[in-house]
């Protein structure tokens, strides 16, 4: 369980690759990364969008796909190719009128970690790099592309009184 109050939640940013995603990807004969990802964390984040959280992507990456799939699950921002993460973060949260404790940050290497220090709530998935897992106030139980987001997306709404609460939450 997550040991912080998550009735003041009012944004998740994720990392992709490592969170959303495994951190070992194949690879295309072009050499373009083909991520899987869990359709369990797909119902969760469009459920989120639906419910009036303000959900991002915050990676170095950026493919076609990776707009695609986050787009089509209702996430409003997509924050790609972000070489340094901690200005567009900060920026991304002027923007959005959010203040850090407003919000979740949920990366699991190195480039992720001073958004970590900033973020009010810093989460990490099982198999993050040691330096993260240091960093996170909350570490999920699940690894990276394995219910990362499920999991932090459930406990949020729970606490909000949003999980499953009507006859929407049956359907995508």
């Amino acid at each position: 369980m997550i040991e912080y109050d998550l009735t003041k939640i009012k944004g998740i940013v994720f990392d992709v690759d490592g969170v959303l995603s495994a951190s070992t990807i194949p690879l295309s004969p072009e050499g373009e990364p083909l991520r899987m990802v869990s359709v369990k964390d797909g119902y969760a984040i469009q459920h989120a969008a639906k419910h009036g959280l303000r959900l991002a992507i915050l990676s170095g990456a950026d493919t076609h796909a990776i707009r695609v799939r986050f787009q089509y699950l209702g996430v409003q921002d997509l924050m790609l190719s972000a070489a340094r993460k901690l200005p567009v973060f900060e920026q991304w949260l002027a923007k959005n009128d959010l203040s850090p404790e407003e919000v979740i940050f949920v990366g699991d290497d190195i480039p992720d970690l001073p958004v970590m220090r900033v973020a009010g709530l810093a989460v990490a998935p099982a198999d993050a790099a040691p330096e993260i897992l240091e960093a996170a106030h909350y570490v999920s139980p699940c690894e990276g592309g394995h219910g990362v987001a499920r999991d932090i997306i459930e406990q949020v709404l729970k606490a909000q009184g949003k999980w499953l609460d009507d006859v929407h939450a049956f359907g995508w």
